[in-house]
């Protein structure tokens, strides 16, 4: 297939040998994972980078990357990764409401005077990339392996390395052994799905809904080069271009996923979502719709923590995750390695004291990029699948807010595409919208209605406030 990322052999020959030591072990290859092995390879520090399957990954989500996460690539020494796989520039955001709609372009860069630019792609060709980066990276060492375990050290209080499979050499006749592998630091990047979640942190993982995906075929969208949100009933929908044939599209279905082999799950997605497509795009979603597998996968939310455990840390969706509405993920996880290839620099992963010092200062220190990410993500999904009279009021006094144009969308775009990175920008301009709606109710309204309406105002503010103040809460909370 055209753009895909031809990596012969990603893994280090030979294999490290039974209890070989470094100073980093890295669980995962995904987004942070290759790129920590990266950055810290590039530092000098010997990193051993670990992966259960090193095949291209095929997945619907972490498609589009916000021009603060290109940024982020750009600081890591990982740009090129972008390119050789047939990505699309994206210049900011189409919001689709029935027959109308608003343009929401992306900030202008004030150092070249053109517009930000995200870029959108396969998943598997940009983690391709990544991963043959770090492979091509001095001191990283690639295994193909999956991990069994975490090693503490003799008294049962650190960590000190972790056992794993490496993975069956076809020609072999034997199945090969579990070997350990030992460093004063674990980084645990394993993903939404990870392994060892549970055993550093006690948060739940909350999911409320499921994107359910697949690929439109040489589609006319309505603004080019831009991501599309369908303010759709009962929850919105998705699509970017993610090369020059393919655009993706992603139905957020709410509760309980409908069955996909008994044909539920197509049968709603033919009534009730087809219809609300634009034009444009129903014929082509309707072939893929024959021709396409469904798949689909759970969009949650956990809130980020901190471990206790001396010799481990817990990065990227393996920590915390949000509602991939808002296309973050990926701008935090770049991010968070750009925070911490300065405050882990030097000796200071030799040290596990000092390096949870240095994780704590990291919590916070993220804040400022993913506690915006975090609950911009959250709240706009609430308020555009909320099915409650008071969220719709909001969904409503939204896309009208963005109708005004201005600071009115460049405040928010600032804060989705990972540039603007101020907590209390994000709260002025969700109040904004609050009281935004409730004007707009005033304005429909009789001079009869005003008392009712004016109950209903305090109604629609309460509401807001149980949107954000939770969420916001969550953040602060280690």
């Amino acid at each position: 297939m055209p753009g895909n990322v031809l990596t012969p052999s990603l893994a280090t020959h030979p294999v490290p040998t039974e209890g070989s030591s470094f100073d980093i072990i890295v669980v995962g290859a995904g987004v942070l994972g290759s790129a920590f092995a990266s950055t810290f390879g590039k530092q000098g520090k010997r990193v051993l980078l670990l992966e259960r399957d090193l095949a291209e990954p095929d997945r619907i989500v972490g498609e589009l990357l916000q021009p603060g996460g290109v940024k982020a690539l750009k600081e890591l020494g990982l740009a090129d990764c972008l390119e050789g796989i047939d990505a699309i520039p994206t210049y900011g955001y189409g919001v689709i409401n029935g027959a109308d709609h608003v343009h929401i372009p992306y900030l202008d860069d004030p150092e070249t005077g053109k517009k930000y630019q995200g870029k959108s792609f396969h998943h598997g060709r940009f983690i391709q990339n990544l991963r043959a980066a770090a492979s091509q990276t001095p001191n990283v060492t690639v295994v193909e392996a999956t991990v069994n375990d975490v090693v503490h050290d003799s008294d049962g209080v650190r960590i000190v390395g972790v056992t794993c499979t490496p993975k069956k050499d076809t020609t072999a006749s034997s199945s090969p052994a579990s070997v350990s592998y030992f460093a004063p630091l674990t980084v645990i990047a394993d993903g939404c799905f990870s392994k060892f979640r549970k055993q550093f942190i006690q948060k739940p993982v909350e999911t409320t809904s499921h994107f359910v995906g697949f690929v439109l075929k040489d589609v006319q969208l309505p603004f080019p080069n831009h991501g599309h949100v369908i303010l759709a009933t009962p929850s919105p929908i998705l699509m970017y271009q993610i090369s020059t044939r393919d655009t993706r599209i992603l139905v957020d279905v709410p509760g309980k996923l409908p069955s996909a082999s008994s044909g539920a799950l197509r049968s709603y997605l033919e009534k009730v979502v087809c219809p609300q497509l634009p034009a444009t795009v129903q014929e082509s979603f309707m072939t893929a719709l024959e021709t396409e597998r469904l798949r689909s996968m759970p969009n949650s939310f956990l809130p980020p923590s901190t471990s206790s455990e001396l010799g481990v840390i817990l990065l990227g969706d393996a920590m915390n995750m949000r509602h991939p509405l808002t296309g973050g993920g990926m701008t935090v996880a770049l991010n968070d390695v750009v925070y911490l290839k300065d405050m882990l620099k030097g000796e200071v992963t030799n040290d596990q004291e000092e390096t949870m010092v240095q994780m704590e200062l990291f919590f916070w220190k993220r804040k400022e990029l993913s506690g915006v990410i975090n609950v911009l993500a959250q709240a706009l999904y609430a308020l555009f699948s909320g099915g409650d009279e008071n969220l719709i009021v909001l969904r409503e006094g939204c896309f009208s807010y963005f109708k005004m144009g201005g600071e009115c969308i460049r405040g928010p775009v600032g804060l989705l595409s990972g540039i603007t990175r101020r907590r209390m920008v994000l709260v002025y301009h969700f109040y904004y919208v609050a009281l935004h709606s409730i004007w707009l109710m005033f304005h429909k309204v009789t001079w009869a209605q005003v008392p009712a309406t004016i109950l209903k105002a305090f109604s629609v503010m309460m509401t807001a406030c149980y949107v954000l103040l939770p969420v916001m809460w969550s953040e602060l909370k280690a």
